[in-house]
C-alpha cells in the first residue's frame, strides 16, 4: 500500500507542469529525509558516545508524541518514525484513552485523587480547544463563572493528558481564522482567474479581475483584459476605491495574493483611501477561501462550458454571470439565501428566467399581465 502510493506521488510530481508546485513538493520530501536522518544520527550518538540503548520518555514526552502519532496511521509511522516503533507510539496513545480519573471507594483506607466529572473535563478541553491561548488560571477562571469547581492543578493535569499545552505567544498573535471573522465588515478580497482565446493567432490569454466582499458575498468585476499592466491596474485602484461608487470605498483590508500585477502604485492608491492591502503567504490558496471558492463557481458553471473568441464576449459572459451570481443563486456560505435577490410579486406568476442562452436560469414571481389575467 505504501509503495502503491509513494509511486502515485512520484507519478504525480513527474507530470506536473508548474515547476514551483514540484519544487515545493519535493522540498517537502527532502526536509522529511533530512529529519528523518537527523533522528538516525541522534540515535547513533547516543547509543555509541553515551550507550544509551533505550530511550526513557517521561509521560508528558509520551503524550505529545503519542497526540501526534495518532493523527498518522501505522504504514505511515512505519515509514517516517526512526526512534521507536510504531507500535509503541500506538501503545501509549492506547494508555491514555484507557487512564481514567479514579479515586478510592468511599470509606476505603487507600488514598487519591477527588473525582473529576466527565463535564467539566470536557468543558476544561472545549475552552482549551477554542481558546488555545488562554492559561490555566484564566480557563480555571471561567469555569468558576460557570459554576464548574475545578482547580489549577486538576485543569493543567486534565489538559496534559490530552496533549494539550497553553502556549502564551498566541496572546500576542492571532489567528488567520479569527481575523477574518474579526474583520468581515471592513474586509474584501480580489484575485484574477485566466481563460483561453480562440483567435486567428491561435490561443490567448485574458485576465478577469474581481473583487468579493468576504462578508455579504457580493461580487464585483474589476477588469476583463488580455495583458493587463501596471498602468491598467492603477485606474482599477481608482475605479475600485471611488468616493461614490466605488466597491471598496468603506473597506479597511483588502485580500490578495503576491501575483506581480498588484504593483506599488496599485497598494498605494488603495492606501490613500485607508484600504490596507494584505497579501496570503506563496503557494496558500487556503489563505483566501472566499475568491478560490468564486473562481471555482465561475469557471464550472461559465467559463468552461463556453469558448470565447475576443475580451468583449469574455466581459460580456462575466457580466451576466455575476449578475445573476448576486441575484438570482443561493449560496451555502450565506445559509442557502441569495446575496441581493431581485424584487417579486408575492402574488405573481412563477416565471423562468434564462441568460447566456440558457445557460444561467432563475426562477421569480412576476406581475400577471392584464390579457392572461383575463
Amino acid at each position: 500500500m505504501i509503495k502503491k502510493t509513494y509511486n502515485k506521488i512520484v507519478a504525480l510530481i513527474s507530470g506536473m507542469t508548474d515547476k514551483a508546485v514540484q519544487e515545493l513538493l519535493q522540498n517537502m520530501q527532502k526536509s522529511l529525509d533530512y529529519c528523518m536522518e537527523e533522528n538516525r544520527v541522534l540515535k547513533e550518538e547516543l547509543h555509541e558516545k553515551y550507550g544509551v540503548k533505550r530511550l526513557r520518555l517521561s509521560d508528558s514526552q509520551k503524550r505529545r508524541l503519542a497526540v501526534k502519532g495518532i493523527a498518522l496511521n501505522k504504514h505511515i509511522l512505519s515509514q517516517i518514525t526512526t526512534i521507536f516503533q510504531p507500535e509503541t507510539i500506538l501503545g501509549w496513545h492506547r494508555a491514555l484513552v484507557a487512564k481514567k480519573y479514579k479515586c478510592s471507594e468511599a470509606g476505603s483506607s487507600e488514598k487519591g485523587r477527588k473525582t473529576v466529572s466527565q463535564e467539566i473535563i470536557d468543558e476544561v478541553l472545549r475552552l482549551a480547544k477554542r481558546n488555545p491561548e488562554w492559561g490555566y488560571d484564566r480557563i480555571k477562571g471561567v469555569m468558576e463563572y460557570l459554576g464548574l469547581e475545578v482547580g489549577r492543578t486538576t485543569i493543567k493535569r486534565i489538559l496534559q493528558d490530552h496533549g494539550i499545552v497553553p502556549d502564551p505567544e498566541l496572546k500576542r498573535r492571532i489567528r488567520w481564522k479569527e481575523f477574518l471573522k474579526s474583520h468581515l465588515e471592513v474586509m474584501a478580497a480580489t484575485d484574477f482567474i485566466s481563460v483561453e482565446l480562440l483567435t486567428p493567432r491561435g490561443l490567448v490569454r485574458c485576465m478577469i479581475l474581481f473583487f468579493i466582499d468576504i462578508q455579504t458575498r457580493m461580487v464585483e468585476l474589476g477588469g476583463v483584459k488580455i495583458n493587463p499592466d501596471g498602468r491598467w491596474m492603477k485606474q482599477v485602484a481608482r475605479n475600485q476605491v471611488d468616493c461614490i461608487d466605488g466597491f471598496l470605498k468603506d473597506k479597511r483590508y483588502l485580500v490578495c495574493d503576491r501575483g506581480s500585477l498588484y504593483t506599488k502604485d496599485f497598494e498605494n492608491i488603495l492606501k490613500s483611501s485607508g484600504v490596507k492591502i494584505k497579501r496570503t503567504p506563496p503557494w496558500s490558496p487556503n489563505m483566501n477561501p472566499f475568491s478560490e471558492a468564486f473562481c471555482k463557481t465561475l469557471r464550472t458553471e461559465c467559463l468552461g462550458k463556453m469558448i470565447f473568441f475576443n475580451e468583449r464576449q469574455v466581459r460580456y459572459a462575466v457580466e451576466k454571470f455575476i449578475f445573476h451570481y448576486n441575484t438570482s443563486r443561493p449560496h451555502a456560505g450565506t445559509g442557502g439565501k441569495m446575496i441581493a435577490p431581485l424584487l417579486q410579486d408575492e402574488n405573481g406568476k412563477i416565471t423562468e428566467f434564462e441568460s447566456l442562452g440558457g445557460l444561467l436560469r432563475s426562477y421569480r414571481r412576476v406581475e400577471i399581465p392584464l390579457d392572461e389575467a383575463a
